[in-house]
């Protein structure tokens, strides 16, 4: 049996960032596991926000992002239940020329974090976590390993460690045998995804177009590189099971009727199939540590409640958690008095943002408002341009999900 300091277990954005910050930070032996071979693909919007951005340049890995095949984003183009249209240009940070987030696809953007992380850490593909490797010691239940089988050759092993990353994705495994429960249907969507070549008008913007059947959720179109996009349709699951909505109906509906659609997809050509996955929201506050384990990303129910992103608060989960982890070993105590530390300040870090969010989403489920406010701001440069400062500020966010914006906008 080999053992290790930390295993990982998957290695999406939030897994592969942690091995990283763990093996190439902090020096630390880290084993990283995932079911899957890179480059694989991962059903997602694809959106790479800012705040995955300012921890890809910690690890130095941003310009191989932008070198790599993607779309620079500039913006956001909203359209109502009622058809009006606003773009929202993102405002800029200091230094920059224009506000930036990025595009990339999955198979792209997580193989690079991946192949980053296999630098410095072991890795082990095709392999699939079964179970969690338990022991005692001074009348605690600590987490020290995992046990697991090699999908190729079918052999079962067991691999021991200090602290086991539980990284997995929204089914997480690890999630599961630690006890976790599923996240409620009001804390979940539901989305489907295909990508599409030749969409018409297709700019800088991420678009995100209000449709009334999908509310609260949308549909949306992201630009990726040479003219290829993702195109895709969201819904609370609660919502979903309430009025039996069929997604894929919707979807399809959508993209062949809808007035502000249909001719933009006249000629454009599907790449692939339609795909389907699951969101758990952050806001949901599932477990994220114990004696020996930590979760992150989406394992520890993270993404956006009202954009439906979710890389962004994985890579920084899996930044704060290498931090504890590492000052676990230094001080020798991996109890869960320690690792509590890093739950501690993720939550204080996002979850001021997850609330506004989690108001925004169910707003953005009331048709009338979502028609005044885009309405508005379809026709006015200065709600436009306030709007862009919310977005773009986590403090002033604060102020869209206030009945005092909204009474405003009444008379504006």
């Amino acid at each position: 049996m080999e053992s290790f300091d930390v295993i990982v277990v998957g290695a999406g954005p939030a897994g592969s960032t942690c091995a990283w910050f763990l093996s190439k930070k902090y020096g630390r032996n880290v084993l990283l596991l995932d079911k899957q071979r890179f480059p694989r693909d991962k059903v997602c919007g694809d959106a790479i926000s800012g705040k995955s951005v300012s921890t890809l340049r910690e690890m130095g890995l941003n310009r191989a992002v932008e070198e790599s095949p993607h779309a620079e984003i500039h913006g956001v183009l909203f359209s109502s239940p009622s058809g009006a249209i606003a773009e929202i240009t993102f405002k800029t940070a200091k230094g920059q020329s224009r506000g930036t987030g990025y595009v990339c696809r999955r198979m792209v953007y997580d193989n690079l974090l991946f192949e980053e992380a296999s630098k410095a850490a072991k890795t082990i593909q095709g392999f699939q976590v079964t179970e969690l490797l338990w022991e005692e010691s001074y009348g605690s239940k600590y987490c020290v390993g995992v046990k697991g089988t090699d999908l190729q050759t079918k052999q079962e092993h067991e691999f021991k460690a200090r602290v086991v990353v539980g990284a997995d994705g929204a089914t997480s495994v690890v999630s599961r045998l630690v006890g976790n429960p599923p996240p409620k249907p009001q804390h979940h969507c539901a989305a489907l995804r295909i990508y599409y070549r030749g969409i018409k008008n297709l700019s800088n913007n991420i678009e995100i177009h209000f449709i009334e059947s999908v509310l609260p959720g949308y549909f949306w179109i992201f630009p990726l590189e040479n003219g290829l996009a993702n195109v895709g349709i969201g819904m609370v699951t609660s919502e979903v099971q309430k009025k039996r909505v069929n997604l894929k109906k919707e979807l399809l509906n959508a993209i062949e009727n809808n007035p502000l659609l249909k001719d933009r997809f006249r000629d454009a050509v599907k790449v692939d199939e339609v795909h389907g996955w699951n969101l758990p929201f952050g806001s949901f506050h599932r477990r994220a540590h114990g004696s020996g384990w930590v979760l992150l990303g989406d394992a520890a129910s993270l993404i956006d409640p009202f954009s439906g992103e979710g890389v962004g608060n994985a890579m920084l989960s899996a930044r704060i958690a290498a931090k504890y982890i590492d000052r676990a070993f230094k001080e020798n105590f991996f109890h869960t008095d320690m690792l509590i530390e890093y739950e501690k300040e993720l939550w204080m870090e996002i979850e001021p943002e997850l609330k506004t969010s989690y108001t925004l989403q169910k707003i953005g489920g009331i048709k009338p408002l979502l028609n005044l406010v885009i309405g508005k701001a379809q026709k006015s440069r200065e709600i436009r341009e306030t709007i862009s400062g919310m977005l773009g500020n986590e403090e002033t966010k604060k102020e869209l999900v206030s009945p005092l914006f909204y009474l405003k906008l009444l008379f504006a």
